[in-house]
């Protein structure tokens, strides 16, 4: 075979490649947040030295960097004067913040309690909120409003666009 048909074969080839073959087309993809890990039917405890402090129970989570997603939220707090459960289907913890969301339950070892279909409640702080229509009860004493903020530590109530039920007793004269 001659030199210049092999060289000419060669280069036919070569050009070939080139114009037919298209280079692969790499898509460049937005860095998303990558889970850590997932749980399914799971109990998390958080203890210090006097004790059980929160507890969060869920069908399924999803950890991330800085938070977890959590389906059918059941957290107790046992960190401040009264022991407060919470119930949701959805839930979000970051930041010692609760994030509640769809058939809020709230209840109280002091007898409070509280239904919405949001709640916010920031541990750090020891108030929970919402923006959204909730019905709140005390023993035979009820209260329904538009928004409102149970502040814990000052053991005050802000609402607006309330409804109140109140029983009051009459002191027995001797």
């Amino acid at each position: 075979m001659n030199i210049n048909v092999f060289l000419s074969i060669v280069l036919v080839g070569l050009s070939m490649i080139y114009f037919l073959f298209k280079p692969m087309n790499l898509k460049q993809t937005d860095d998303k947040e990558m889970p850590q890990f997932s749980l399914e039917i799971f109990t998390l405890y958080e203890l210090n030295q006097n004790g059980l402090i929160t507890k969060m129970d869920g069908d399924d989570a999803i950890r991330y960097d800085n938070r977890y997603v959590v389906n059918n939220i059941d957290y107790t707090d046992n960190s401040r004067e009264f022991l407060a459960n919470m119930k949701a289907k959805n839930g979000l913890y970051k930041n010692d913040v609760v994030y509640l969301n769809g058939d809020v339950k709230l209840y109280r070892d002091d007898g409070l309690r509280f239904f919405s279909q949001k709640l916010t409640y920031n541990k750090a702080k020891d108030i929970a909120h919402t923006n959204v229509k909730y019905v709140a009860y005390m023993g035979e004493n009820y209260i329904t409003g538009d928004k409102v903020t149970l502040n814990n530590k000052k053991s005050t109530v802000k609402s607006k666009q309330i409804y109140a039920v109140y029983n009051l007793e009459e002191k027995k004269k001797k």
